[in-house]
């Protein structure tokens, strides 16, 4: 299933609906005592998300849809219990950043102000960073508590996938000895469009990555590239502190950031960026310089 936080125009408060297609269902239309956010849905377990399934098979059909594209997004986590990051996770990427992935795992936090959605516009001074870069990146929805996860059993505990664009300030992350703040700037983490579920992709080490910037493609790449696959990372932070469900995890970027090419590439105003992963979506960005 694939889920999504959506409003119609005019609306503040995004609901929870399940898209189909080019539609969406609202579940507070056809479920009684309906999650109010995917945070909601993860932390009542397994039960509900089978009685979504119930639901939305049982009154799908019948129900009224709205087309997705008479909505707007909001983020497709809104309430993650944290948000966490692995850098150098690709050896291409590391490499251009001139990065050591060989050494202990890179983990830092973004901070929650970061998260948009897909479709909305950053925007950030000028005068503050001049070296913004785009980063295509899987993002790991875990659906359990995680602590001391060995890695063969790790992925039992992810509850979905999305799409994330670890936006960067290069020159700061650059100038400073940790990463979360030149990745934690307003709108600095769209994800979405979409959340799905685990059981509809296979293998998260099998999926295609790009990031399109202006018409451009820059990122062109497969998950199977990563340095530590989705299992290892689970592994490894559960070793050291439990890991909350609707935690989100984001994987690494691969090769083509802009700041490697010659000459660079930044995003810069009035931008487009979009980043798609197969079997999940394409999420676009709208970027403002002020």
């Amino acid at each position: 299933m694939k889920f999504a936080h959506l409003r119609a125009e005019g609306q503040t408060i995004p609901r929870l609906a399940v898209v189909r297609g080019e539609s969406a269902l609202f579940l507070d239309d056809v479920m009684p005592e309906a999650p109010r956010d995917l945070q909601d849905l993860i932390e009542r377990g397994p039960h509900g998300l089978d009685a979504v399934r119930e639901v939305v098979d049982a009154r799908g059909d019948s129900a009224q849809p709205t087309p997705v594209a008479d909505l707007r997004h909001s983020s497709a986590v809104l309430r993650p219990a944290q948000v966490l990051a692995i850098g150098a996770n690709y050896a291409a990427h590391a490499s251009e950043l001139k990065l050591r992935s060989e050494t202990a795992m890179t983990v830092f936090s973004l901070w929650p102000n970061s998260l948009t959605a897909h479709g909305a516009t950053t925007t950030w001074p000028g005068d503050l960073a001049t070296q913004v870069d785009y980063e295509a990146e899987l993002g790991v929805i875990m659906g359990r508590p995680a602590r001391g996860v060995h890695a063969r059993d790790a992925l039992d505990y992810v509850w979905g996938y999305t799409v994330v664009n670890d936006i960067t300030a290069r020159d700061i992350q650059f100038s400073e000895a940790q990463w979360s703040r030149c990745k934690s700037f307003d709108g600095f983490t769209p994800t979405g469009p979409v959340v799905v579920t685990a059981d509809e992709i296979a293998d998260p080490q099998d999926l295609w990555l790009t990031t399109n910037l202006d018409g451009h493609i820059l990122q062109d790449a497969s998950t199977n590239e990563m340095v530590r696959p989705v299992a290892d990372i689970i592994a490894y932070l559960s070793r050291s502190a439990t890991i909350p469900p609707g935690t989100l995890i984001s994987t690494g970027s691969p090769g083509g950031a802009g700041y490697s090419r010659n000459p660079q590439v930044f995003l810069r105003d009035g931008s487009t960026v979009t980043v798609t992963i197969e079997g999940i979506g394409s999420l676009t960005t709208h970027c403002r310089v002020v």
